[in-house]
């Protein structure tokens, strides 16, 4: 076997190895990110579940007759009576 003939086989066995070594570390990466992208998944399916609760307790604490009570308990709201009622027009209306 002739120098050059050595030297091309140590290049095809060292181009087969690091071949190999970049298809088993592509394939670690690969497995990484999907675990990532399962945890994210996982994260976004648990930010849609609390996101539906607190839409849920806004149009509970939103109801108009909630709002009336709170209304009237703690600012001291009230519906106008009729004698509290007065209608001004203007020198348009007529």
């Amino acid at each position: 076997m002739t120098r050059y003939e050595l030297w091309f086989l140590l290049l095809l066995i060292a181009g087969t190895v690091g071949t190999g070594i970049g298809i088993v570390y592509t394939k670690y990466l690969s497995r990484v990110a999907f675990v990532e992208l399962q945890a994210l998944r996982a994260e976004r399916q648990e930010l849609e579940v609390r996101w539906g609760q607190l839409r849920l307790e806004e149009a509970a604490l939103t109801t108009h007759p909630r709002i009336e009570t709170r209304a009237r308990k703690l600012l001291g709201m009230y519906l106008p009576r009729s004698e509290d009622v007065r209608v001004i027009r203007g020198s348009n209306d007529r």
